[in-house]
């Protein structure tokens, strides 16, 4: 899905953005280029990073109690 239709910026090369390292709207903002014309997808591409750091920060918890036990 396109959420940024300024520059053409899909979730998925936000997600993909996210697990190379991205971790704020900065890093997005730098990488991709996002945010920086009309502003109106810095919601959803804040909503996304959000989500996806949440969702990596759980997966790393998770494999480190498997690792662990």
């Amino acid at each position: 899905m396109y959420v940024c239709l300024c520059k053409g910026i899909t979730d998925n090369q936000i997600k993909d953005a996210i697990n190379q390292g991205a971790c704020s709207m900065r890093d997005l903002r730098s990488d991709l280029d996002v945010a920086t014309q009309c502003g109106k997808c810095a919601r959803d591409c804040k909503s996304i990073l959000l989500e996806n750091m949440t969702s990596n920060q759980s997966a790393a918890i998770a494999n480190a109690q498997f690792i662990a036990a």
